[in-house]
């Protein structure tokens, strides 16, 4: 009956359902036929097999022995032997072709015995050596021999087949031998098949009625049996087979075989139109296959991408792809197990095991594509790139970056530039690097060295967002990666840090410092690395080796003593080598290191005190150890007053950070207190008696009356006697019997005794607030009419003292400023008139005493030379900035901006305007230059801290308070003097200035309402003549110092991360809670809006440009946090245009009240936000430039004030740069339109959009090339030549191919636009020329690409106009080179022959192709003017003639330039 079967199914093809079921149906009868009933004979095991048939005959003289029972078959010969005496036999007999079928009739005789099938499909004994052997080293089984041979392969290909259906339900025998699975594999890898198609068909017929799981065999087994001719009919038989209609797909009813049908398609050579059929519907799917048979179907859709479409397909595939919610990550799977049964939770860990293994997998096959597959990596990585959207982009963006990274070398360069543009924009942020490593860790612990990589050639970036990205790539590679990748991270650390570069170094300490935190036991495996270290300390600076001995104090002091012991002896010894050591760059390691030490001592301590007496006691051990320590530094450090001074620094901002145990602040603070009185505090009714230079008085006391025992600082004497002993001078009778003491030495001691005091008592400052009021010993420090007589050592003796009181003073603010009572506050707020007293006096002996060299202020340096910037660099630099000027003023008969490049780039290195008006001329003389001066020394003040700006709260304010930390453009290293502020973290730096919103707000109103009503006072203008102008220029500076804070706090990055949300909710709310009281609770938008419309309302009074540049900057940080922003937008554009149209304070005859740099950035914030920025660069130069033309040479545009002769040149690079980077985003124009970008806009309407918007820019580009005809200055000149070669090039590439489109419907408005821009070219043309006649090497370096460019014009409108089928419309001609004005260049007689002839054969040839043009493009009457495009003739280079260019392009379509 099975054989009746068979031949039913092989007659005809099955596609209706009720056929399928009666095939199944008679399947199933036949498997419940018992084997018994089958003709079969008994065997005896082991034994040959002994029988008449022609079939045991023929196959035992071909070589081949059949066994019965168990046994294998046995092969006497080389198998292809065996085959080849088979064939032969079979040919020569008498009887043949019908011997075959008695010979395959006895086959199917003899597989009737289940054993006997069996034997034939298993391999067969060989019989002969290997070595003998010349066929394969394997051996085939008796039905793999039959097959090979091509007169027997269908009859045994069709036994088979009627074979197979007796075992569909019967998957294994008892041998566990899967039968179905042997049979299929017989027809594998044949060396020939002999009929493909008949095979084809009777496998289609099979799959058919086949049980699921020998379906999946048989199809996975399809490319390995059917040849490359079949494979287009089984692709188109597996989409439909065994469905109700053709119109169904098996993809898509039978979904279980989906896997196993994508598997094979992506193995066959299929059509790309049925691939792209056939992907399209399993992408309409990718959402809802699940996990495990994702591997397959991805191999699928990247193995049908081609070229043409790999981006569209990536960027289909990364959003439709989320394997962030396909597996969860490992904590919070583990939170959900603990909530299940213990059997649920075993099966909840075998799930997520096999869910990462699928996500392995798929990431593997991912790999495989990318690695051969160029063309998908690069798509992939510009669907990443052209995601705009903070919340589009994913953990699969990431991961596939990092796969791509490591997996092609080639464009690693590329995504290196990807995802610092990435970072930069904030779209990549640390929760989503964070969610990457915590969910694909498995997946990227295989690529650990190539992160690394990318992480060190991120920190070797100068922007700083990039290297917290690299830094964060070591950080999560090290806490979830395994422990060879953390050696790895700990080794690239190691590496940063001894490399030098100083951002490498602080980066690479503070990952250090995470991870020792982070992962103790982990990186106490690693410490002999980070010991390592200790032999480069030379090029460490000094913040730098506080974070180095923290990571390895906090190593060697763990929880793990034992093994940590031999990190503390090496400290030990490096310290005590480097405090005995006389010069003062390693004692200050030596120092550093020991405080550092002995706050990490302390610190664990303190954690170990509470859990039992036992460790009490061990603590009062560490306790001793940390004050030997501390005592062994300061007797180390006492013979210099340098290294004493950095001690106490040290020492007091160990006390501050609150790391030293109380019982050893005890110990040492009675000895601070009764050491400080001693060295510097005297009796202030017992004036010190000796041979100094000056009269000493007591000075700068607060209180009125003098009291018997009031006390005073003990200054004067102790620099005195410090001089006389430098320079070995007699010693005062003061002096005798008592320790000399550095009065260096006085400021940083005092510090410590603050914070001692402080720390001892929870803040209160009782026992010392006499400091506060207590008067100096000093001399009559203002130097009058005695100043010119002293001796240079004297004023150098009056500038150390003054700087020495600065510092006491500075001191003594840090210390009381945050006092509580009014009359502490009136105290200190005295203090800060001092401070600003003294700088206007320590000014005045600077300006004299050119080569001196304060003492130091701030001991944390690396070397104790440091000198500041000397005025005589300054006077110099002024010098020759006047002769400068006096020149332009000489030659001013010529309109020309090159006056205003100077000035352009210094203008605002200087925190103060640098051309103040008339109005305070008389006042610049003296605060400006005390500012620029002492900005010079900043190295040798003492540092002030950030809790100082609690003065605020007093509501006075002062531009010194105000410049006094913010301002941190010092031309020295920008570390030094800012010790204190390093050591603390970025958010507690915020959250203090937080706390000074609201203050600086009522300062902000205070200072506008002062400027609203100077206007009214002088009816609209400012700078009147009742004006008091050093009061103006005071709140002028306070108003631009606000406007700076607030939007250094607003721009700050990290408001990105959530955990700093709050604080910016809570300065928004301060800030819209001044236009209106709400409630605390309003939404982000809400906030950011009212905060925007509030600081938007100072507009009215703001007094000075520097400060609107300001005011836009603040409100655009504001815009960038909101999601709606283009009304706000709009805003932003109206303020900037009405400042760039306002009249500010006029300046000098021949300087600018304004900054070129800041009138530069306001005008390109105008541009980029206004709506169309065409209009506007028409307006300004068809409005603004003609007015400024036709008015006197002093004055300016009416419309426009702030565009003046001087500041042309910067209203002319920006817009010609802004005009070129508009062209630049439009897109150009392509037939495809229509269908990808705007589906419901006909072709034709977006063509005219886009042809109407190049007129409008081809006619601004015209106006702004023209001006240079009448300013031909030199930047004017170099900038029309960059852009202009810019433009052109943008030309090309965006509107040629619109053009190509558009000609055919918009012919007149084609030409025109190309005649106006040939006049452009044309004039560019001209340009060049001029740059050869003056020589200018600066002009001249942008000629050569300018040419090139203009030529590729020509040649491409050459080819627009052939695939137009208008070449006759193109006419060629020669330029002559002529000057800005028109003038022809005169060169070498020859030269001028050679080009008239050149222009008398180009006359003729116009003359004969003149009819064609008038038919063509009505071309006006010249025949010159009449050509689309005139070819530049370049003379620059006159080997090949001007039509040997033009000669290349013949072809009759578009080509990129």
């Amino acid at each position: 009956m099975h054989k009746t079967l068979v031949k039913m199914v092989s007659k005809r093809r099955l596609s209706k359902s009720e056929d399928k079921e009666s095939l199944i149906e008679d399947a199933s009868k036949t498997r419940k036929q018992p084997l018994s009933k089958k003709t079969k004979k008994s065997h005896i095991a082991n034994e040959v097999e002994e029988n008449d048939s022609i079939f045991v005959k023929l196959l035992k003289i071909s070589g081949i022995i059949l066994k019965t029972g168990e046994n294998q078959n046995q092969l006497a010969v080389d198998q292809i032997a065996f085959q080849k005496k088979l064939f032969q036999t079979l040919r020569r007999h008498p009887s043949y072709p019908k011997i075959i079928e008695e010979f395959v009739s006895g086959l199917e005789s003899y597989i009737e015995d289940e054993d006997s099938f069996r034997n034939c499909l298993l391999p067969c004994e060989r019989l002969q050596d290997e070595e003998a052997s010349m066929g394969a080293s394997y051996s085939k089984s008796l039905i793999k021999l039959l097959l090979g041979i091509d007169i027997l392969q269908p009859a045994i290909i069709k036994t088979l087949f009627e074979k197979l259906p007796e075992y569909f339900f019967e998957n294994k025998n008892s041998d566990e031998i899967n039968v179905p699975r042997l049979i299929v594999s017989q027809l594998k890898w044949l060396d020939r098949v002999v009929d493909g198609k008949d095979l084809t068909a009777k496998i289609m017929q099979l799959i058919s009625i086949a049980p699921e799981n020998l379906q999946h065999d048989i199809i996975t087994s399809l490319p390995e049996i059917l040849g490359d001719s079949q494979h287009t009919d089984v692709g188109k038989e597996l989409r439909w087979i065994s469905t109700l209609s053709p119109s169904n797909d098996l993809l898509i009813e039978n979904t279980s075989l989906t896997v196993p049908i994508l598997d094979v398609l992506s193995s066959l050579r299929l059509d790309p139109n049925f691939l792209l059929k056939v992907r399209q519907l399993v992408m309409d799917k990718l959402s809802s296959i699940r996990l495990e048979d994702l591997p397959v179907i991805i191999k699928f859709i990247l193995h049908s991408i081609t070229a043409m479409d790999a981006l569209e397909v990536i960027s289909e595939l990364r959003e439709k792809l989320d394997l962030q919610h396909c597996v969860l990550p490992s904590r919070l799977q583990a939170s959900q197990v603990k909530l299940k049964s213990k059997g649920r939770a075993s099966s909840s860990g075998n799930q997520e095991s096999s869910d990462q293994s699928c996500i392995i997998l798929l990431f593997d096959v991912i790999k495989s594509a990318i690695r051969y597959e160029k063309t998908i990596s690069e798509a992939w990585i510009k669907a990443i790139e052209n995601t705009a959207s903070v919340s589009e982009h994913k953990v699969f963006d990431l991961v596939m970056l990092f796969i791509i990274y490591s997996t092609n070398t080639q464009t690693k360069k590329y995504i290196e530039r990807v995802l610092r543009n990435k970072i930069r924009s904030g779209c990549i942020q640390e929760q989503l690097l964070q969610s990457t490593f915590s969910v694909h860790y498995l997946v990227l612990k295989d690529m650990c060295s190539s992160i690394l990589s990318l992480a060190q050639s991120l920190l070797h970036s100068l922007d700083q967002s990039i290297i917290s990205f690299g830094s964060l790539l070591y950080k999560y590679a090290f806490k979830f990666f395994d422990t060879y990748c953390q050696q790895e991270v700990v080794g690239a650390l190691v590496t940063h840090i001894c490399s030098g570069n100083e951002a490498e170094v602080d980066t690479a300490l503070d990952v250090l410092l995470e991870l020792v935190v982070l992962n103790p036991s982990a990186m106490m495996m690693n410490a002999v690395f980070v010991k390592g270290i200790l032999d480069y300390l030379d090029n460490i600076s000094p913040q730098q080796i506080r974070k180095l001995f923290c990571v390895l104090s906090t190593l060697a002091f763990s929880k793990q003593n034992e093994a940590s012991s031999h990190i503390q002896d090496d400290m030990h010894l490096v310290i005590r080598k480097q405090l005995s050591s006389t010069v003062f760059k390693y004692k200050l390691i030596g120092i550093i290191g020991a405080v550092t030490m002995a706050g990490i001592m302390a610190a664990d301590r303190t954690e170990s005190c509470s859990l039992t007496q036992e460790r009490a006691n061990l603590s009062n051990e560490q306790c001793t150890q940390v004050t030997s320590l501390l005592q062994l530094v300061h007797s180390c450090s006492e013979q210099s007053p340098q290294a004493s001074a950095l001690y106490y620094d040290e020492f007091a901002n160990l006390i501050q950070q609150e790391k030293l145990d109380p019982k050893a602040l005890e110990r040492v603070g009675h000895t601070i207190c009764i050491d400080f009185q001693d060295a510097f505090v005297v009796d202030s009714c017992v004036v010190p008696e000796g041979d100094f230079p000056f009269p000493v008085k007591a000075l700068y006391g607060l209180e009125e009356h003098n009291t018997q025992d009031g006390i005073a600082i003990n200054l004067l004497p102790l620099l005195f006697s410090q001089d006389f002993a430098k320079d070995g001078g007699p010693v005062t009778p003061q002096e005798s019997g008592q320790k000399l003491v550095s009065p260096l030495c006085l400021a940083p001691y005092f510090r410590l005794l603050r914070l001692c005091v402080e720390r001892q008592h929870n803040g209160n400052l009782e026992e010392i607030d006499g400091l506060l009021d207590c008067p100096i010993f000093l001399t009559d420090l203002e130097p009058g009419e005695k100043l010119e007589s002293m001796s240079a050592k004297e004023r150098a003796f009056m500038c150390s003292l003054l700087f020495l009181t600065l510092n006491w003073f500075r001191e003594i603010v840090n210390a009381f400023c945050q006092e509580t009572s009014p009359e502490m506050k009136g105290k200190v707020l005295t203090r800060l008139k001092h401070i600003v007293e003294l700088q206007i006096i320590l000014e005045k002996y600077l300006a004299v005493t050119p080569d001196y060299i304060p003492p130091l202020g701030n001991f944390d340096v690396e070397t104790l030379d440091i000198t500041p910037h000397t005025v005589t660099a300054i006077s110099a630099k002024i010098r020759k900035k006047g002769k400068i000027e006096r020149k332009q003023k000489a030659d001013g008969s010529k309109t020309s901006s090159s006056d205003t490049i100077s000035e352009e780039k210094n203008s605002e290195c200087d925190p103060t305007p640098s051309h103040r008006g008339q109005l305070n001329k008389e006042f610049t003389g003296k605060e400006e230059k005390t500012s620029l001066l002492l900005h010079n020394y900043h190295a040798f003040f003492r540092e002030l801290d950030i809790e100082v700006f609690s003065i605020l709260h007093c509501g006075l304010v002062t531009k010194f308070i105000l410049d006094t930390e913010m301002h941190t453009e010092n031309k020295g290293s920008r570390n030094i003097g800012f010790s204190h502020l390093q050591q603390r973290s970025a958010q507690e730096i915020v959250h203090c200035v937080f706390q000074l919103v609201t203050p600086m707000c009522n300062h902000l109103e205070n200072i506008h309402n002062y400027f609203q009503c100077l206007a009214a006072e002088n009816h609209g203008v400012v700078d009147g003549p009742g004006m008091k102008v050093q009061e103006y220029h005071i709140m002028s500076s306070c108003y631009q110092r606000l406007l700076q804070i607030f939007h250094g706090l607003f721009a700050w990055s990290g408001f990105s991360q959530p955990e700093n949300q709050n604080l910016l909710y809570s300065a928004l709310h301060v800030l819209s809670s001044r236009l209106k009281q709400g409630e605390h609770s309003q939404p982000l938008e809400e906030l950011l809006s009212q905060s925007f419309h509030y600081l938007q309302n100072f507009h009215q009074s703001i007094p000075s440009f520097q400060c609107a540049l300001y005011l836009i900057r603040l409100l655009m940080v504001i815009l960038e946090k909101s999601t709606a922003s283009t009304q706000n937008k709009e805003k932003i554009a109206s303020l900037a245009r009405q400042f760039l149209c306002r009249v500010w304070p006029s300046g000098d005859k021949e300087k600018s009240s304004i900054s070129n740099d800041q009138l530069h950035a306001l005008l390109c914030i105008y541009l980029e936000h206004t709506d169309s920025i065409l209009k506007a660069i028409e307006e300004i130069a068809g409005v603004g430039v003609p007015e400024l033309i036709n008015s006197p040479k002093d004055v300016s545009s009416s419309t426009f004030p702030t565009l003046t002769r001087h500041t042309f040149v910067v209203f002319f690079r920006v817009m010609m740069a802004e005009l070129e980077k508009t062209v630049k985003k439009i897109e150009p124009g392509t037939a495809a339109d229509s269908q990808q970008r705007c589906p419901y806009i006909w072709l034709p309407q977006i063509h005219e959009e886009k042809l109407l918007y190049w007129n409008m820019a081809v006619r601004d580009f015209s106006i702004l090339i023209n001006l240079i005809k009448v300013f031909d200055s030199h930047p004017v000149l170099h900038v029309c030549l960059k852009y202009g070669r810019l433009f052109v090039e943008a030309f090309l590439k965006q509107c040629m191919p619109l053009l190509d489109f558009s000609f055919r419907k918009h012919r007149e408005d084609v030409l025109s636009l190309l005649e106006t821009f040939q006049l452009d070219t044309r004039l560019l043309h001209h340009l060049c020329g001029h740059s050869k006649i003056h020589q200018d090497t600066r002009l001249t370096q942008h000629v050569p690409l300018l040419k090139k460019t203009l030529e590729l014009l020509v040649c491409r409108v050459k080819a627009m106009l052939t695939l137009n089928n208008c070449r006759e419309a193109f006419w060629l001609g020669n330029l002559k080179n002529r000057d800005l004005q028109g003038e022809e260049i005169k060169s070498q007689n020859s030269q001028e022959s050679t080009a008239d002839e050149s222009e008398d054969d180009m006359s003729s040839q116009a003359s004969k192709s003149k009819a064609t043009e008038v038919s063509l493009q009505k071309a006006p009457e010249s025949g010159t003017d009449g050509c689309i495009l005139l070819i530049v003739l370049s003379w620059w280079s006159r080997t090949l003639p001007t039509y040997v260019y033009c000669q290349v392009l013949l072809c009759p379509f578009p080509f990129p330039p």
